[in-house]
């Protein structure tokens, strides 16, 4: 186990991963904001499902989840078909405009972290992929959630 200042550290450059995320906001197309980026971003790695399994994958609300796919629905990026197992629900799946965008936020993603990573090495991206691939299994692993303390709930 790690000493408590790594963890300590690890808490503080996380926090600052803030700046990153709004350096990736800044090269969306005005056209396709940050959740409807991820609303195209999980049904190309995912494929098609339902839109409670997306809200499940986005960790937000239904309503929140709802309006990132009806932003992606008017622009064409998504249809929403009928659920052959229960009408009442819908399937939604990738449009080949879809698909085009998702190769557009991928290429601007590529472009943006080559330009600002451009004096690392090759072997030290793929480090960084390793360690952050691990990071977020690590949690995705976990069965139950920390208890939340009053300290920890206010913030």
């Amino acid at each position: 186990m790690a000493a408590q200042s790594h963890y300590e550290e690890l808490a503080r450059q996380l926090s600052a991963i803030g700046a990153v995320k709004r350096g990736l906001g800044r090269i969306l197309p005005a056209e396709c904001p940050a959740g409807s980026a991820a609303v195209l971003t999980l049904l190309g790695r995912h494929g098609e499902m339902r839109i409670s399994r997306l809200a499940e994958l986005l960790d937000v609300d239904m309503s929140v989840t709802s309006r990132h796919v009806a932003h992606v629905a008017a622009r064409g990026w998504i249809e929403r078909d009928p659920d052959p197992l229960d009408k009442r629900s819908r399937i939604l799946r990738l449009t080949p405009a879809g698909r085009a965008m998702l190769d557009e936020l991928g290429r601007r993603t590529a472009q943006m972290f080559a330009r600002t990573l451009r004096d690392w090495s090759d072997e030290e991206v793929g480090q960084l992929n390793v360690m952050l691939a691990r990071l977020r299994e690590s949690f995705d692993c976990r069965e139950e959630p920390l208890a939340r303390t009053p300290a920890t709930q206010q913030a």
